[in-house]
């Protein structure tokens, strides 16, 4: 495999987050948890790294999601309603069904409602990267109709954070975040491609997000819709293509795995079963492989069974299903909103990472196997 291809792989970069993620889980499990705490409370000029991480560098990953998503519904999977209805459907009803079994087991504790949310997103980078890892096994329709459910999810999560996850408002600095993006937008309508002027309108909407009391990493998102598809000549390449290929290696193999470094580890050490199977580790863990599959698998049954949509081309429904139990698995998404939704409370983010890390590796093993016995199935019919 080239070197560009590796930076570009969904394979590597999900391997690379799993690896990451483990080496924090086993240091604050064998002794080292004194020297992980050590790392991420570190500051960074007078930033701790952990926010750091999580205001600056995973706005730069959210910048990539809003390129991705502005692609695809432009120029790629989704830019037709035909191409959009089935996994747009199912990301719904993978976000409703998880948020709402989160919302039942957590009734009677008012305290721990506001992360009904943590389950309803699916990690499009480890995903895709287990699906890469069975290779022919899993037919290529399958694997766009993945994608594209994990965008979509990826949109929704975005917009469910702008809209539950927001302190009191600034009304000065939006009304700055605002007069920034419409200069973003007069320059794009003007047929501007420079992306040093645009990333350097984006520092400052990003500085006017921040303040406003509105999560920073929406900046990314807001930014990348504002960024041209199309050149100011024919045959020029695309600003928002050029940005999204620059980004990639560095999203992939840098700010994802530092992510899961900096928000996977927890400590099994002293945790009890009963916090193990408290309200919100199970409302998140049945959420991610209960509710995933459930809320993915009856909505598309339904569209599909009237006619509405088709199975994935080569797939069957056994393979489909698979799938969608492969969705369960939400791990970046699902950390980052975990740590909106119970920020300075370190018990519950405790909890939130056990939820995350057994629904997750639930959703990916029973995933995997129920894909390899379709495969078998389908060579054998």
């Amino acid at each position: 495999m080239s070197l560009t291809k590796l930076l570009h792989s969904p394979l590597a970069a999900g391997v690379l987050l799993i690896i990451t993620s483990f080496i924090a889980i086993i240091l604050c499990n064998s002794g080292g948890e004194q020297l992980y705490t050590s790392l991420v409370h570190r500051s960074i000029a007078g930033v701790p790294v952990e926010k750091f991480v999580n205001d600056v560098l995973m706005s730069v990953f959210f910048l990539m999601v809003g390129l991705e998503i502005k692609r695809e519904f432009l120029t790629g999977q989704l830019a037709q309603w035909s191409q959009r209805i089935l996994p747009g459907a199912a990301a719904v009803g993978g976000m409703l069904v998880p948020a709402a079994i989160y919302l039942v087991i957590n009734r009677e504790d008012h305290h721990t409602l506001s992360g009904w949310a943590i389950p309803s997103a699916t990690d499009i980078a480890f995903s895709l990267g287990i699906l890469s890892l069975l290779g022919s096994k899993v037919p290529t329709s399958l694997k766009v109709f993945l994608a594209a459910l994990a965008i979509i999810d990826d949109l929704g999560a975005v917009i469910i954070i702008a809209l539950f996850y927001t302190a009191g408002i600034n009304i000065a600095m939006l009304s700055g975040a605002l007069v920034t993006v419409i200069v973003l937008l007069l320059l794009n309508r003007r047929g501007v491609v420079a992306l040093p002027v645009y990333l350097s309108l984006g520092v400052v909407l990003w500085y006017f997000i921040y303040q406003s009391g509105i999560h920073a990493t929406v900046a990314g998102v807001i930014l990348a819709l504002c960024i041209p598809h199309s050149g100011q000549k024919i045959g020029q390449t695309s600003p928002l293509l050029k940005l999204e290929h620059r980004l990639a290696p560095w999203v992939s193999f840098i700010i994802i795995p530092v992510f899961g470094f900096v928000n996977a580890g927890v400590s099994f050490l002293h945790t009890s079963a009963d916090q193990l199977f408290s309200a919100v580790p199970l409302g998140i863990m049945l959420g991610l492989f209960i509710g995933k599959q459930l809320g993915i698998g009856f909505i598309s049954f339904l569209l599909i069974r009237f006619g509405v949509a088709q199975l994935p081309k080569g797939a069957t429904t056994l393979q489909f299903y698979g799938v969608a139990i492969l969705c369960g698995i939400g791990f970046t998404m699902s950390l980052f909103i975990g740590g909106l939704a119970f920020p300075n409370n370190p018990l519950l983010l405790d909890e939130v990472k056990i939820g995350v890390l057994g629904g997750s590796l639930l959703s990916a093993v029973v995933g995997v196997v129920l894909l390899n016995v379709a495969y078998r199935r389908k060579e054998k019919a």
